[in-house]
């Protein structure tokens, strides 16, 4: 049975994948490095940005340190909210599904965003005081695909539930690198096909394949996880 429920948030709640692509691409322009969209969503889409900027650059041969990572996040992250000021897409059903699920269920956040990013857009939609727990990009140990943010997300929902298992969590992602870390964790996983087509997210292991937000009602995940174990 679904005790909880944890959503990725780019591209899943924001529609905001194609943003962070053109501010990734802004930033390592500068740093002499090219990327196109392809790459980005075959290679690098799911990453934090330091998985991001880190994986782009050792595969452009370039030499970084935490110090350059960390100046190129911080030159990201500016422009996100100057970008974000002239306003933000959300997926249809977002604010309305997250609303009603969290009379049901407690509801947390794991994404690789930066904290203040999902705040600002939580805030936007009137949902800050709807989610339980948040594990941003600050807070992960490491970024998906491993799946300790997940790990980590239960763990802070835990201290509402004691008695909640992995079993008991149903995800919520767009990308494979995140199904792939909700089920690592041992968390039922939904796929959404906002990113990726559905053969693919079943691919990389989700339990079940929506089309939109609006589809995850209280009677449909009962009826999809009333025999499924997380596996």
């Amino acid at each position: 049975m679904i005790s909880a429920v944890i959503f990725d948030f780019n591209g899943v709640i924001v529609d905001d994948e194609s943003v962070h692509f053109d501010l990734f691409r802004e930033i390592l322009e500068q740093e002499g490095v090219i990327i196109t969209y392809q790459d980005y969503h075959d290679r690098y889409l799911g990453y934090d940005d330091a998985g991001c900027f880190e994986h782009v650059l050792e595969d452009a041969g370039q030499a970084y340190d935490s110090a350059r990572i960390a100046d190129m996040i911080a030159r990201k992250g500016v422009r996100y909210f100057e970008v974000a000021d002239q306003g933000l897409k959300f997926f249809p059903d977002a604010a309305e599904t997250i609303r009603r699920l969290a009379e049901q269920y407690p509801v947390a956040i794991n994404s690789g965003a930066l904290r203040a990013e999902i705040v600002y857009s939580l805030e936007r939609l009137g949902l800050r005081d709807r989610i339980s727990a948040i594990v941003a990009a600050e807070d992960a140990f490491r970024c998906k695909p491993d799946p300790s943010g997940y790990v980590q997300a239960l763990e802070a929902l835990r201290a509402n539930r004691p008695e909640l298992n992995a079993a008991d969590c149903m995800v919520i992602e767009d990308s494979l690198a995140g199904i792939i870390s909700a089920k690592g964790a041992g968390m039922k996983a939904v796929g959404i096909t906002q990113t990726y087509p559905a053969d693919e997210l079943t691919r990389s292991g989700a339990d079940a394949v929506i089309d939109g937000l609006a589809e995850l009602t209280r009677p449909w995940i009962d009826a999809t996880f009333a025999d499924v174990t997380a596996r």
